[in-house]
C-alpha cells in the first residue's frame, strides 16, 4: 500500500521546480549550447532543418492538396503550421523521456535542481522552433494571411504548451530513468499520433458522424497555436481541454516528482 510523500518532500519538489525555472543564467547558455554543439562547424547550422521542412511542406503541399482536391490557399498555410507545431510538441515529448538519462554526467557530479535540465530541453526547443516558423513567412506573403490582433493568442497557446513540456519532463523523465524502455513506447506513439492528428488533413475532410478528432488531446494543444497564426480565435473546447490537461498533469507530476525525485541520481 502506498502513502502520499511527507510535506518535506513535496516542499522539497517544488523549491527544485522553482529554483531550477529562476536559474535563467543556467539552462539559458545550455540551451543555446546544445544548438551549437549540433551544428558545429556548418555554415547553415540549424537553418538546415529549417529548408528541410520547408521543402518537405511544399511537397506535401502540393501532392496531398491535389489529392484532397483542396484549396491551395487554405491547405497550405494549415499543414505548414501544422508541421511546425507538430515537430515542436513531438520533439519536447521525446526529449522529455531522454532528459534526465542524457544529462547524467552533470547529474552525478553537480548538485543542482533537476528542473534546470527540463527548462534546458524546453529552451532549445523553443530556438529550433523560432527558426522553423521562417516557413511560415513566405507561405503568408503568398497566400495574403495577416492573423491581426487575434494572432496575439499564440501567446497564451506558447506558453501553455511550455508548461506542459515542463511537465512532461520532469514525469516522463523520471519514469524514462528508471524504465527504459518508456522512450521507446513513447516514440511509437508519436508516429501513430501525427496520423491521427489533424496535420496532413483538415478537420472539413472528415463526415461530422466522425469526429474523432475533438478526443484527440494533440489536436487541441495544436489548435491553441496554430489557429492564431491563421486568423482564428481557437475554440473554447480546445482551451478547455488545453488547461485541463495541464492541470490534471502538473498535479500528477508534483506528486510523482515528490516521492521519487531522490532516487533519479541513482537511476540515470
Amino acid at each position: 500500500m502506498s502513502f502520499p510523500a511527507p510535506a518535506s518532500q513535496a516542499a522539497r519538489a517544488v523549491s527544485d521546480i522553482v529554483e531550477g525555472t529562476r536559474a535563467v543564467h543556467l539552462w539559458g547558455p545550455l540551451g543555446w549550447q546544445d544548438i551549437r554543439k549540433r551544428y558545429r562547424r556548418s555554415i547553415l547550422g540549424p537553418f538546415w532543418l529549417t529548408i528541410s521542412m520547408g521543402m518537405l511542406v511544399g511537397a506535401l503541399g502540393l501532392l496531398y492538396g491535389a489529392l484532397f482536391k483542396a484549396e491551395l490557399a487554405r491547405f497550405m498555410p494549415f499543414l505548414a503550421l501544422g508541421f511546425i507545431f507538430w515537430t515542436f510538441i513531438s520533439n519536447l515529448i521525446s526529449d522529455s523521456c531522454r532528459v534526465f538519462i542524457n544529462a547524467q554526467g552533470i547529474i552525478e557530479q553537480i548538485d543542482l535542481p533537476l528542473s534546470v535540465h527540463v527548462c534546458r530541453m524546453v529552451w532549445h526547443s523553443l530556438i529550433v522552433l523560432g527558426h522553423n516558423l521562417i516557413i511560415f513567412v513566405p507561405i503568408a506573403i503568398a497566400f495574403l494571411i495577416w492573423p491581426g490582433w487575434t494572432g496575439l493568442l499564440i501567446v497564451p497557446g506558447l506558453v501553455l504548451l511550455c508548461l506542459n513540456g515542463a511537465w512532461a519532463g520532469l514525469l516522463l523523465g523520471l519514469v524514462s530513468a528508471r524504465f527504459r524502455d518508456v522512450p521507446l513506447v513513447v516514440d511509437s506513439v508519436i508516429r501513430i499520433a501525427f496520423f491521427v492528428t489533424p496535420i496532413i488533413w483538415m478537420p472539413d475532410y472528415l463526415p461530422s458522424r466522425f469526429r474523432l478528432h475533438d478526443w484527440n488531446p494533440f489536436y487541441h494543444f495544436l489548435e491553441v497555436v496554430r489557429a492564431p497564426l491563421l486568423g482564428e480565435a481557437p475554440s473554447l473546447v480546445s482551451w478547455l481541454a488545453v488547461l485541463g490537461i495541464s492541470c490534471l498533469g502538473w498535479v500528477g507530476t508534483l506528486l510523482m516528482y515528490s516521492r521519487f525525485r531522490r532516487r533519479i541520481a541513482y537511476w540515470v
